[in-house]
């Protein structure tokens, strides 16, 4: 097993805008904004002490030259593109450049402009293939799995959409408490959930995440040096990115239940952070609920809830808030928007506020360790990333 970066990169500084349908603000002010509150929180840091940065984007700007535009900056700049996995890819590189010594201090920002683009959401514009591959919507992949899980497991439909609607109503719920940044600040009643237009299958509106405009940033340091800037950094204790190889859809015995890649990526990230019970180990998760059901499948990928069970652990509240195990605490995707190149980085900012102390009227009692998992493409070709942070030096 790879030993990884535990305990050898902190960050020391955040930013992140509000997410939302942002018309008067362009993909530069949300860039610049990010970017420098990222600085602006770190009280002894100018822009010129940041030795290079990474910019992820998905389809808001091509190379690293929109960062440097709108930054003013002269310096060392590198687009890194992994679908929704943009913004943590972005991490992931800064963090190994800080690491191995290239750079002192290193940056990522995340960025995408989709409201004013005519982009949904919905569709991508793929590079030229053979033509093989299903002409079939996001949320049409991501209906199926309702079915799947109900059938694998015993569980009745409605149960299942009970579950969804749990995660549905939570999200939106956390949202409501993050109303400076999130796109969806109002608490959802479920009747309202359960009985909103669907968009393909049983997904309905309310099942989907939010299109939005938006961008975050952070600032990453060698972790001997993160009390020179801050009393309060926090700990990359684990990291790991596993591309699938695109072939879950034909593979033999291959279900809608379980995405390996996550569990792949799970294992190698928890052993990292030297984890062996995620569900009591971890004070709180950022995940990627994308589609509600994703996010019940990855309770169980990750290792959160035993394999059939999921559906019975989000109906008891074991997720929400105030539950055994926080998950999306500022709303995730769902309440607080997908704004592609920046939701990874989004995710580690509740993090970073949450162990921090910051997080107002969410916050948790006493976090000690906090999990982000962000992942692109679609079910049987998933990108998926993990991370986990500490607010101490040492073993978790």
């Amino acid at each position: 097993m790879r030993t990884g970066l535990g305990d050898r990169v902190a960050i020391i500084g955040m930013g992140c805008t509000r997410f939302g349908e942002l018309w008067d603000q362009s993909a530069d002010d949300l860039l610049i904004e990010a970017a420098h509150d990222a600085i602006a929180s770190v009280s002894s840091l100018k822009k010129d002490d940041v030795d290079a940065y990474w910019y992820s984007t998905l389809s808001s700007g091509n190379s690293g030259l929109p960062l440097a535009r709108a930054l003013k900056v002269k310096r060392p700049v590198t687009r890194v593109e992994n679908f929704c996995a943009s913004g943590s890819d972005a991490f992931r590189n800064a963090a190994f450049a800080v690491a191995a010594g290239v750079y002192d201090v290193a940056m990522a920002v995340g960025v995408e402009k989709l409201k004013d683009s005519g982009y949904s959401g919905l569709t991508v514009h793929g590079a030229p293939n053979d033509n093989t591959a299903p002409a079939v919507s996001n949320p049409a992949t991501y209906a199926m799995l309702p079915g799947a899980y109900a059938v694998e497991y015993g569980v009745s439909p409605e149960d299942v959409r009970r579950a969804m609607t749990h995660i549905a109503w939570k999200n939106h719920s956390n949202g409501a408490k993050n109303p400076e940044r999130a796109q969806y600040t109002a608490v959802v009643a479920k009747d309202k959930i359960d009985s909103a237009p669907r968009v393909a299958g049983d997904l309905s509106v309310f099942d989907c995440s939010g299109v939005s405009d938006g961008s975050a940033a952070a600032i990453i340091v060698r972790a001997e040096d993160a009390t020179k800037y801050t009393d309060r950094p926090i700990y990359l204790k684990g990291m790991s990115l596993h591309a699938g190889s695109s072939e879950g859809a034909v593979t033999a015995g291959h279900t809608q239940v379980s995405f390996p890649e996550v569990v792949e990526c799970a294992a190698e990230a928890y052993a990292q952070a030297g984890i062996t019970d995620p569900r009591r180990q971890l004070s709180l998760a950022e995940v990627h609920d994308c589609f509600t059901p994703t996010e019940m499948i990855l309770m169980e990928d990750l290792g959160f809830s035993a394999r059939g069970e999921a559906w019975r652990d989000i109906l008891d509240g074991r997720y929400d808030l105030g539950g055994e195990l926080p998950v999306n605490s500022d709303g995730g995707l769902k309440s607080f928007g997908h704004p592609v190149g920046a939701s990874g980085l989004r995710m580690i900012f509740e993090l970073w506020l949450q162990l921090r102390g910051e997080a107002g009227e969410r916050q948790i009692a006493d976090p000690r360790l906090g999990l982000a998992h962000n992942m692109g493409g679609l079910p049987g070709e998933f990108i998926s990333f993990i991370s986990i942070f500490g607010r101490e030096l040492g073993h978790v």
